[in-house]
């Protein structure tokens, strides 16, 4: 019995220092750090550790302390520990004088976000991603008022039907590009062009509409979504527990490539694992090229085939070899899941080595 116990205590020991080591600290990082105002958890991760997504571990956080964390507040001091050997934060409160109940509303404000509010904030009040049977059911415009045909704020619509429980708050799409996976070719959904709000002032068959702010011109035709609560949570960054991959679908604006703090869509979501603050490599497929024999002289290889005619004679022919070398993939970024739907996700660009394309490879870091 004791053979078997202390080959398994030697193994958890080997495993937890190899954990351990796994966390890469930045060369200069601090050993204490006060929080201001303007902070991100991101950036104060990277002041630690050169892999952002391993905060959870260096917190020795669980799941439910992932899925709500702590707020962190300007003014708290962050002190980095390694007197056991494994890096170790903990966080130091200053005391602030307030009363219970405003002092819980004023920190609530002051929290620092996990990335800039002022880069995704559209991204978490708008539709963004609309499914096939969403596109179908929605409330539609039928006319505006006195018969107009472009409509924007100020203006009163009529929607053919809205329940008299399902909110007052609305938001108006049109329907926008498909998103196709790359692989299979299936469409996952399609992109919700955000037009403007709206709120009900009456109900009924038809509905009667104000359009509260316009974007762009509003038609006869586009179509109604509820406006949703804030999506604004306090997720961590941290890697997926399971193996994900997938690929980029879209660049937000257009773009063929992107770059750092630039908005993506991946082909994988909440039916695949993927969760907000789920942080994920991006890799360049590596390229497959021919075999060569001599690197040097760049000679493909070859093989010698012979053959008789017909009146005897040897004729040999050249026959080159059709193999290939199949190139590594290669990193070129990481991005955080802001926005979850159920087949795809909206990712923010955190690090970008080179410029980052369409179909492109997500996996888990």
């Amino acid at each position: 019995m004791n053979v078997r116990i202390i080959p398994m205590l030697l193994l958890c020991c080997v495993v937890s220092l190899a954990r351990a080591e796994d966390i890469q600290l930045q060369d200069n990082h601090p050993d204490r750090y006060v929080v201001v105002k303007g902070d991100t958890l991101w950036a104060i991760a990277g002041r630690f550790l050169k892999d952002p997504w391993r905060w959870p571990q260096i917190w020795k956080m669980n799941r439910e302390q992932i899925k709500n964390p702590h707020w962190i507040y300007p003014g708290n001091v962050i002190v980095l520990d390694t007197s056991s050997g494994s890096p170790e934060l903990r966080l130091l409160r200053e005391t602030v004088t307030l009363q219970p109940e405003a002092r819980e509303e004023a920190l609530a404000k002051e929290a620092i976000p996990t990335i800039s509010p002022s880069i995704i904030a559209p991204f978490l009040t708008q539709p963004l991603v609309v499914d096939e049977s969403g596109m179908k059911d929605a409330p539609a415009i039928v006319s505006g008022e006195e018969g107009r045909l472009l409509l924007g704020a100020g203006h009163k619509a009529y929607v053919d039907r809205i329940d008299e429980d399902s909110g007052l708050n609305w938001q108006i799409y049109q329907q926008g590009a498909a998103l196709t996976d790359p692989d299979t070719k299936e469409v996952l959904g399609h992109e919700a062009i955000y037009l403007g709000d709206a709120r009900v002032s009456r109900f009924g068959e038809p509905t009667t509409i104000e359009i509260t702010r316009s974007r762009q011109e509003i038609h006869i035709g586009d179509k109604l979504v509820r406006m949703p609560a804030t999506l604004m949570g306090s997720f961590v960054p941290h890697a997926p527990d399971s193996e994900i991959t997938g690929r980029v679908l879209s660049i937000f604006g257009g773009m063929s490539e992107a770059g750092r703090n630039t908005i993506i869509t991946v082909n994988r979501g909440k039916a695949d694992g993927l969760e907000e603050g789920h942080v994920l490599a991006i890799d360049r497929h590596g390229e497959a090229l021919p075999k060569k024999t001599n690197p040097r002289e760049h000679i493909p290889e070859v093989n010698l085939e012979t053959s008789h005619d017909s009146e005897g004679k040897l004729i040999v022919n050249l026959a080159k070899e059709h193999g290939q070398i199949k190139l590594p993939d290669e990193r070129v970024g990481l991005i955080m899941v802001f926005r979850t739907f159920e087949r795809v996700s909206y990712a923010l660009v955190m690090q970008s080595e080179q410029p980052i394309h369409l179909s492109d490879i997500i996996r888990t870091p």
